[in-house]
């Protein structure tokens, strides 16, 4: 690391406060809002999400506390860190293709991001309900080059925070926003709950029906603890470079997976009672945003008002997650090149942004038809990015602290019996579990077994 960047570096720290709930607005996205609660019902309500928590004391929280150790005691970016704690190039080459994956989850993240933008704006406007065909709508608009100017406008957005730095722009972002997100949440919950008919979508959410637990729907639990924390793409192994020495990772850990699980469960409690209280069909996944949930806002007292809420909640949680997925990059270009935090946020931006555009016209636009292998260039970032780079970079991260980084306990603070139990799980439970999650979400398991979606 060059001297300018060092001491750049150096200067940039997270409060003890700032750092979970920027690491709590990192993990809650997209997929907290729409998937968890889909899922949950899909796979057997409260049993399932009991197999979830299960999930995310075996691999998610394990692997989060580690990433979170690798960073502050590498004290880099997320390919510098490993690098500086083992001297070895091979880790940095799994720490760079974390970086890899970040950027190119945030160059087709942008897109959908700009999708909920836009619905936002629409809704408060009321010119969302205009034509009651709310697919044909989402397909015109998705089928349009105006899906471009709104990611643009995310990664405008994205940047700017991360340009400020990290105290001055991603902490005092996140401040505002997560305790504003967790404000539009009550509310949305309020208005679901009081819904007439209602209680059978809070039923389908959580009532537990073991009937639905497979070797399926536990695979999905598995996956979903682990990628709904951000896990194996730097993130919070770049946000644990910025921590202070003081801060107890093991507490962070805990109170980062409670506020991701809460923000999940609060988004089904809205989705559901909503979706049943009008007769539409809940199990319909991110379709369900943009082309179903628009008719119940319709016929809501107040719809356009709650619609608008609905979609700025969707927005504030994507564009939480592509400040984190963002810094990774700028991270490791401040150090790679000695670019200055606004040179690297710019250019960095501007070349996920050049990657997102064919991701944009790939939803059924101009690219829509052009398909290998059975995906668009929009899936194909996604399957890779998340499917493939994501899970390997989880299980180096559980190698080489199980076992290559022999000073790891030095840098976790946990006391001698929880740091054993911690051990064990990073050692012989989590590399296990994470490699499943290889074999489920490349579709392996479905190929030799049967097990999928």
């Amino acid at each position: 690391m060059t001297k300018q960047a060092s001491e750049s570096r150096a200067g940039e720290r997270f409060s003890s406060t700032g750092f979970i709930i920027a690491a709590i607005g990192s993990a809650v996205g997209l997929g907290n809002m729409w998937k968890f609660p889909y899922i949950t019902g899909k796979y057997g309500g409260a049993a399932f999400f009991l197999v979830f928590i299960i999930c995310l004391l075996l691999v998610g929280l394990p692997v989060l506390l580690a990433e979170m150790a690798i960073g502050r005691g590498g004290r880099g970016d997320a390919a510098t860190s490993f690098r500086n704690l083992s001297r070895n190039k091979v880790w940095s080459g799994f720490g760079f293709l974390s970086i890899v994956g970040s950027f190119m989850i945030l160059s087709f993240y942008a897109v959908v991001a700009g999708w909920t933008l836009k619905y936002g704006l629409q809704s408060f406007t009321g010119s969302l309900y205009a034509n009651p065909d709310y697919a044909a709508v989402f397909g015109a608009y998705a089928g349009s080059l105006q899906p471009i100017a709104w990611q643009a406008l995310v990664l405008l957005l994205t940047g700017w925070v991360v340009a400020r730095g990290v105290s001055g722009g991603i902490e005092s972002f996140n401040k505002v926003l997560i305790p504003g997100l967790l404000i539009l949440l009550i509310i949305l919950m309020i208005r679901g709950l009081t819904l007439p008919g209602a209680g059978a979508g809070v039923s389908f959410f959580l009532e537990p029906d073991f009937s639905k637990l497979t070797p399926t729907s536990i695979l999905v639990a598995l996956g979903h603890a682990f990628f709904s924390l951000s896990l194996g793409m730097g993130t919070m192994l770049t946000y644990g470079a910025y921590v202070d020495r003081r801060q107890s990772l093991g507490s962070a850990t805990l109170a980062i997976g409670a506020g991701d699980l809460l923000y999940a469960l609060l988004a089904g409690l809205i989705i559901f009672p909503t979706s049943f209280a009008f007769g539409l069909e809940p199990a319909q996944g991110p379709g369900l945003i943009f082309a179903v949930l628009p008719a119940a806002f319709a016929s809501m007292p107040l719809g356009a008002f709650f619609g608008g809420l609905f979609f700025l909640l969707l927005a504030i949680a994507a564009i939480t997650s592509t400040v984190s997925l963002l810094e990774v990059s700028v991270a490791y270009s401040m150090r790679r090149w000695s670019f200055s935090r606004p040179k690297a946020t710019a250019l960095t931006a501007t070349a996920c942004f050049l990657v997102g555009i064919p991701a944009a016209l790939s939803v059924g636009g101009p690219l829509g038809d052009l398909v290998i292998g059975g995906r668009t260039y929009f899936d194909w970032l996604d399957f890779i990015a998340s499917n493939i780079i994501l899970p390997l970079g989880g299980l180096a991260v559980t190698l080489f602290v199980g076992y290559a980084w022999k000073r790891v306990g030095d840098e976790v603070g946990l006391s001698a019996l929880w740091f054993r139990i911690w051990l064990i799980l990073v050692r012989y439970v989590a590399p296990v579990l994470v490699v499943f999650v290889f074999l489920f979400s490349t579709g392996i398991f479905r190929v030799l077994f049967g097990w999928g979606e």
